[in-house]
């Protein structure tokens, strides 16, 4: 079996790495085929995945099984200004991949967001709630979304949020640096999501293209809390002697806007191949 990796170094495609390396991962070994697989991870620099020539050329040549699309232009608030480059990498790009997936009969593992939705509500969206998003963020990823369906009959879309891992840059590594350094911080109390180990995460994506359960799918961390929930644990958990205080959104003044409420319920996992994802309390303890 052959795996194409988009978005090589990023937190997730590095998890995925991490554990098919080994093999196995906190919540269980992965499939026996996994081991014996050809696995090729691609940066920007090496594939645009914006330009459809190249993708198109690139995917014949390799001829891969499945495709896991990590790559993408995730600067919520960057994209409300620089919002022709996240098209491009967030809709187009994603277009380009279905097309070469579809090409060579692959299956296309496609990477969204929570941000889809627009925020109102008081409980968790599931897969067939209708998305609204209010930033540019989650309006190119929803469009990505829609172009993967529109041109690839063999694709799981997998939505998550609040995600945090080993590796780059994150909001558990952020507040634990913060925390070290001041020992108060105010943290927004008025966005609900569910926090979301990349360990999880990975190990469920994984789990699908062994399927044919094809359709969209939401796999985020069981429960769910606020930003101020989320840091208040992180400190907990990591035993520093620092304050943490509730703060309104506004005061952040920032470019996009942050959907209010973006819990997700992940109902496709449990109808399908199962929801083993931890209760993001349990996972964030075990990361920390």
């Amino acid at each position: 079996m052959k795996i194409l990796i988009t978005g090589a170094g990023g937190q997730l495609a590095s998890q995925l790495h991490s554990i098919l390396e080994n093999g196995k991962s906190e919540l269980g070994a992965l499939d026996k085929i996994y081991s014996g697989s050809e696995i090729k991870y691609v940066t920007r620099e090496e594939l645009d995945i914006s330009r459809i020539n190249d993708v198109i050329d690139f995917v014949r040549e390799y001829e891969p099984d499945i495709i896991i699309n990590c790559a993408a232009y995730t600067n919520v608030d960057k994209c409300e200004t620089d919002f022709e480059n996240a098209f491009k990498v967030n809709s187009i790009g994603s277009r380009n991949l279905a097309i070469a997936a579809e090409n060579v009969k692959a299956k296309l593992i496609h990477i969204s967001t929570d941000y889809v939705f627009g925020g109102k509500g008081s409980i968790p969206f599931r897969e067939y709630d209708l998305p609204a998003p209010v930033s540019v963020y989650g309006k190119t990823k929803l469009l990505g979304e829609q172009y993967v369906r529109e041109n690839c009959s063999r694709y799981f879309i997998v939505r998550t949020a609040w995600l945090y891992g080993l590796y780059g840059k994150n909001f558990v590594y952020t507040i634990l640096k913060a925390a070290k350094e001041k020992g108060h911080l105010d943290v927004v109390n008025d966005q609900r999501g569910n926090p979301t180990n990349a360990e999880d995460l990975a190990y469920h994506i994984l789990k699908l293209p062994l399927t044919n359960e094809y359709g969209i799918y939401h796999c985020t961390g069981k429960g769910e809390c606020s930003w101020y929930d989320f840091a208040s644990k992180i400190v907990e958990y990591a035993g520093i002697a620092c304050s943490v205080s509730p703060m309104t959104s506004e005061k952040l003044n920032r470019a996009a806007k942050r959907p209010e409420f973006s819990s997700l319920d992940n109902m496709m996992l449990r109808c399908t191949v199962g929801d083993d994802m931890r209760q993001w309390q349990d996972a964030q303890k075990s990361f920390i």
